[in-house]
């Protein structure tokens, strides 16, 4: 008898075959059957007795938002929100939707996710590819109530020229404020032109004060104000980075999700795909992204509060990510080789 658990031994081989190979039919049919799974009455129920069982000291409260389990789904898998419904099933405590985008668009051309299944890791030139701010506000509007903190992440239409970029992201914040427990501000993907250089002082300095604007606004109108992250790159070095929280101090923003993918190839290099532009997530990044963190936490003092993510493909991973100083962790690449039984294992383990 195999010590590999089920998922392992019977689903993930079932999943990449799907499409020839094709890691994003796979993604699309887990969306699908997860979307099937939220509209069953008392089936996401049923999943939550075997998956989303989390310890009583698990719940914790984090730039004024309570979290049940501090354990999230990162965005990008859920990035038109259709399987809202079933994720708290898996274990999740939050869920972060997007990237999201003002205007719709198709994303990267085809093919664009790949597995590295030797790493443990996968690469993505998916481009944001998303059905719009407006369709997902309707979508939220729909659900209602979903039990759970939904963050969600706001990005830069590829067509918006960067001159434009600040009141893209506005248009997106103000479409979707109510929804939102918290917002994530994406200027680190490496998958749209000229996106990375938002995280300049200048011009990040330009689009914070932008949205916190935007934010007191709907407040004074009459919405709860809503926490504003911002998600940064692997890539940066230690004095970008410093000069990045600064700006992020002085404009009020919340949080720091630390980090997106790596346009690096830390560990792969001589894998046969190595070669395909994107970023680079999974098991490689969990080095990285611990450093980040720590780096984030000790500059800070621990003031302001860090989103762990990267790596996270066992239990231990994600004790890493907490004694470098996370307050939350997420997972993306995981589920895709460990499957749900991580997320429980990884809240079974939290002390």
């Amino acid at each position: 008898m195999s010590d590999r658990p089920a998922y392992e031994r019977f689903v993930r081989p079932v999943l990449y075959r799907l499409g020839k190979g094709d890691a994003e039919v796979a993604h699309e049919q887990t969306l699908a059957a997860l979307r099937v799974l939220g509209r069953i009455p008392g089936a996401a129920r049923a999943g939550a007795r075997l998956y989303g069982a989390v310890g009583a000291a698990t719940p914790r409260t984090v730039f004024g938002v309570r979290f049940p389990s501090p354990v999230g789904l990162a965005a990008g898998m859920d990035k038109n929100g259709i399987a809202l419904p079933a994720w708290r099933a898996l274990g999740f405590g939050f869920v972060e939707v997007g990237t999201v985008t003002a205007q719709p668009q198709p994303g990267n051309e085809k093919p664009r996710l790949f597995r590295l299944v030797e790493h443990e890791a996968v690469i993505n030139r998916m481009g944001f590819n998303n059905l719009g701010s407006a369709a997902l506000a309707d979508r939220l509007a729909a659900y209602g109530d979903l039990g759970y903190p939904l963050g969600i992440s706001i990005g830069k239409s590829k067509v918006t020229p960067l001159e434009d970029a600040v009141e893209d992201y506005v248009t997106s914040l103000r479409r979707l404020y109510r929804f939102g427990d918290y917002f994530a501000v994406n200027v680190s993907s490496p998958n749209t032109p000229g996106l990375r250089s938002l995280q300049d002082a200048g011009h990040l300095r330009e689009l914070l004060t932008a949205l916190h604007t935007e934010a007191a606004s709907l407040s004074v109108a009459g919405l709860d104000p809503k926490p504003i992250l911002v998600k940064i790159a692997p890539d940066l070095t230690t004095a970008a980075i410093d000069e990045l929280l600064q700006v992020c101090t002085d404009t009020g923003v919340a949080g720091i999700i630390a980090t997106n993918t790596t346009i690096g190839r830390p560990d792969v290099a001589e894998h046969a795909l190595s070669k395909e532009t994107g970023g680079l997530s999974g098991r490689p990044l969990a080095e990285i992204s611990a450093k980040v963190v720590a780096h984030i936490h000790n500059e800070t003092g621990g003031a302001v509060p860090v989103i762990g993510v990267g790596g996270i493909l066992h239990p231990s991973d994600a004790t890493r990510l907490f004694d470098a100083g996370a307050s939350l962790v997420q997972v993306y690449t995981g589920l895709i080789y460990k499957g749900p039984g991580l997320i429980r294992h990884i809240n079974r383990s939290l002390p």
